[in-house]
């Protein structure tokens, strides 16, 4: 679920067993939903196979690492060293570790010793506090205890899943930039996946030719009813000069937004002359999606250059009216 939140940008998992990750991994790809709308933040995916307990320069940078039922499958000598790894030479701002509590483990039917048969050790609530405060104040991190699995009314045991919250006190600063540059990887990759991003011109070009297109097909339209309901379906070149010259202001009211304002000029109002649609990029461009996609008129018109038939100045985006007519012919015989 962690690909979900919106300000993650690189999730890593690391275990040590490749083949649970990759009856797994494919969960982790991007949908077809993720391409036709692509985010606007970026996304890396990684699955690494490798000991929490090796120093890999990959694992270095990140702000929050989570431990999730770790440390108790840990031998001793790796347990020991686990703390040197992820708070010493990892670091991150922030550090979860979750652990079962063994003082909850009798309420439980089914366990007569450990929750799970690769269990090395399962701690009690003093146990794990004394461990994690340890860690904490060698490493100059600040510790609170929480959990999930609240016990019954009139059991103090804690609770099911006891975990420690652990934030940096100190600000990083390059120390591990030699270490990065000599340091080999130990870890293999088995899992990558790059999400498709408005970061990425090629996704962002494409969401705004999109937008660009059924803006203006959806002002045609509107423009093309308009002058139907005003003129007939054929126009002769009067009505067509009067229609491409008057105020556009009766037409805009037929528009959710957005509305012609006192300031618009001439030049910004679409019109039909013959079997063309003239949509201005600068009307198109004051639209909400489209403005917020490019930023500005320059950018708009660079994305969509070449992908969309343009006036020769390039400042008006042209559509072909015998389709919309045809297309409206065809739904007002259904």
């Amino acid at each position: 679920m962690l690909k979900f939140c919106r300000c993650i940008e690189v999730l890593v998992g690391l275990d040590i067993n490749e083949d649970v990750m990759k009856e797994k991994m494919h969960m982790l790809s991007p949908l077809p939903g993720d391409y036709l709308q692509p985010s606007e933040r970026s996304l890396t995916v990684i699955l690494l196979q490798g000991s929490v307990v090796h120093k890999d320069p990959c694992m270095l940078g990140f702000d929050m690492i989570t431990c999730i039922e770790l440390i108790e499958h840990l031998e001793e000598k790796e347990l020991e060293k686990f703390p040197e790894v992820v708070f010493g030479f990892m670091s991150p701002s922030m550090i979860i570790i979750s652990t079962p509590n063994s003082e909850f483990n009798h309420l439980l039917s089914t366990v007569t010793s450990f929750r799970h048969p690769d269990h090395k050790f399962e701690w009690n609530r003093a146990q794990f506090q004394s461990w994690a405060l340890d860690a904490a104040a060698r490493y100059d991190y600040t510790v609170e205890f929480t959990g999930l699995g609240a016990p019954p009314p009139g059991k103090d045991v804690g609770f099911c899943t006891q975990i420690g919250v652990f934030v940096r006190n100190y600000l990083k600063n390059g120390e591990h930039a030699h270490f990065e540059k000599h340091q080999e990887c130990v870890y293999k990759t088995v899992f990558k996946a790059v999400y498709p991003s408005l970061k990425d011109e090629k996704y962002l070009q494409n969401a705004v030719v999109s937008e660009v297109v059924w803006t203006a097909h959806m002002i045609a339209k509107k423009l093309l009813s308009y002058r139907n309901a005003m003129y007939g379906k054929h126009c002769d070149d009067s009505r067509e000069t009067e229609l491409a010259s008057m105020s556009f202001h009766c037409f805009w009211r037929h528009l959710d937004y957005p509305l012609e304002t006192d300031g618009d000029s001439k030049s910004t109002q679409p019109f039909i002359n013959g079997s063309t649609a003239y949509v201005p990029l600068a009307k198109i461009f004051s639209f909400p999606k489209v403005n917020q996609l490019c930023g500005d008129l320059e950018t708009l018109n660079k994305l969509i250059t070449g992908k969309i038939a343009l006036s020769s100045d390039g400042s008006t985006v042209l559509i072909d009216t015998e389709y919309e007519n045809e297309e409206q012919e065809n739904y007002q015989c259904v």
